[in-house]
């Protein structure tokens, strides 16, 4: 989970990277001046499945004033992305459109706190040849496979980059429940220890991150199976195959997202038991405190009367009565308050 921070940047016109994949050869960088040709010529040859084919991968910034420009001028992208990438649904999916693939993941940052707003989305739309991403802010998985890109690693088409980014992506979650877990556990052993401190407000963020992280990924295998029912013509049979296993791989952090969250909320209930427990406790001791007191305020609030006829008031030995008096009634109701305790 811990990855540096990158330190690219975009051009001028907010791509932040652009590789141009041919078979068996390293990925060759691409630029926003040279993109646009890049695109039109591999768009205008022919494809077929088996075909080791040339493809583009060009990833943008979008906080970029020239991003969105160059997008809508030179990328030649679908209504349908144009419409997710500025639509307010942000759910995790992968839908299709004619002939093309249109993508919403979300993502954590860089600098992921465990915070709800560190959690952003990432826009992709390919086809056979071109593939298009675009995000506000830096996103991990994104990064992982840039970084791998950049390294050498070679990619066969455009659905394995998608696939390649769904397992950086699962493998960002499954990192973000296993520390979780490592927290869940220490706060755990303090609950078994009886040790009960400012715990509960953390697995209650805890428990929030969880549900939005859930709601913002669960939707992205069922419609990702969606689309390996009915994939466009272009994609072989080998990439719908790796998308399966991808979305399978997906849909196990996903479980182990859920069971967490089923753990942190028995923890919260049994916290809440014993802070129950304790203002139980101590609403008791207070109850006892004020019984065991009411006789003695009873008789000096008769005793200090200023009327005449107060008993005992001339007898040598009338405040040892009021004492054993006092002592007696004391008991009795001590006795009464314990007695009730215990049953």
């Amino acid at each position: 989970m811990d990855h540096p921070v990158s330190s690219y940047g975009p051009d001028e016109s907010g791509l932040i990277c652009g590789y141009l994949f041919e078979s068996g050869v390293p990925a060759t960088t691409v630029d926003s001046r040279t993109a646009a040709a890049t695109i039109e010529s591999l768009r205008a040859a022919p494809l077929g499945k088996e075909d080791p084919a040339r493809f583009v991968w060009l990833h943008f910034n979008l906080a970029h004033a020239g991003a969105t420009r160059w997008l809508e001028r030179h990328a030649g992208l679908s209504p349908a992305f144009q419409d997710a990438l500025h639509g307010e649904l942000r759910s995790t999916r992968i839908e299709r459109d004619e002939d093309a693939l249109v993508a919403v993941v979300n993502d954590v940052h860089f600098d992921f706190s465990f915070e709800a707003p560190d959690i952003a989305t990432l826009w992709a739309s390919l086809d056979s040849r071109v593939v298009v991403t675009a995000r506000q802010s830096p996103l991990r998985s994104i990064d992982q496979l840039r970084t791998a890109v950049k390294n050498g690693e070679p990619l066969r088409s455009t659905v394995e980059l998608l696939e390649r980014l769904l397992r950086a992506q699962a493998d960002a979650l499954l990192g973000i429940v296993r520390s979780v877990t490592g927290r869940v556990d220490k706060v755990e052993d303090e609950l078994l220890s009886g040790r009960l401190d400012a715990k509960r407000a953390r697995l209650g963020t805890l428990r929030r991150l969880l549900v939005r992280l859930q709601r913002l990924l669960a939707p992205e295998p069922a419609s990702l199976f969606r689309l390996l029912q009915h994939p466009p013509p272009w994609i072989a049979e080998l990439d719908v195959q790796q998308l399966r296993e991808a979305t399978e791989e997906f849909s196990v952090g996903l479980q182990d997202m859920a069971s967490l969250q089923e753990r942190i909320k028995l923890l919260q209930e049994e916290m809440a038991a014993m802070v129950n427990e304790r203002n139980s406790r101590s609403l008791f001791v207070l109850t006892v405190m004020t019984v065991l007191a009411l006789p003695i305020n009873i008789l000096a609030g008769l005793f200090g009367m200023n009327v005449g006829g107060v008993p005992l008031a001339d007898n040598a030995h009338g405040f040892w009565v009021v004492a054993a008096i006092v002592a007696a009634f004391t008991l009795v109701a001590g006795w009464l308050a314990f007695r009730r305790r215990g049953s």
